[in-house]
């Protein structure tokens, strides 16, 4: 079983993010995209739910999965390797880093807050980067 949780981490944004202050991803037409659904999931339930359950539930929203095939298709999404909140768009391109704590859970901070600096400054957390959109 694969996974893409993290714990006691933190997800800085992109070197190539766009963005100086965090942005509300825009809607897009009728459907939410990934970041929309993201976006909401996190910024509605901070450390409430782990990137796995963050990953899936965008998935099935997506795909149409009900609530009842969820557990079977949850199996089958995690039996092979995922991409992780460092290839989300929040990440990538609208200005938030991801805080991942002891348990797994995330929470979303903009990159022009003084939490997003102090999450950057804790030598008690490990840190990465957001995935690239463009290869250097």
């Amino acid at each position: 079983m694969h996974t893409t949780n993290y714990t006691n981490s933190f997800i800085a944004v992109a070197e190539d993010c766009p963005a100086t202050k965090a942005e509300i991803p825009p809607l897009k037409g009728d459907n939410k995209t990934v970041a929309n659904l993201q976006f909401d999931m996190i910024m509605d339930n901070p450390y409430m739910y782990t990137s796995d359950d963050v990953i899936f539930k965008v998935h099935a929203l997506r795909n149409g999965i009900g609530t009842a095939a969820q557990k079977a298709e949850r199996e089958k999404f995690f039996s092979k390797g995922q991409p992780c909140l460092r290839s989300s768009p929040l990440t990538k391109r609208y200005g938030w880093g991801v805080h991942s704590n002891a348990e797994g859970k995330v929470a979303i901070y903009a990159v022009n807050s003084p939490e997003y600096k102090k999450l950057l400054a804790d030598k008690k957390i490990a840190h990465t980067k957001g995935m690239r959109s463009k290869k250097a």
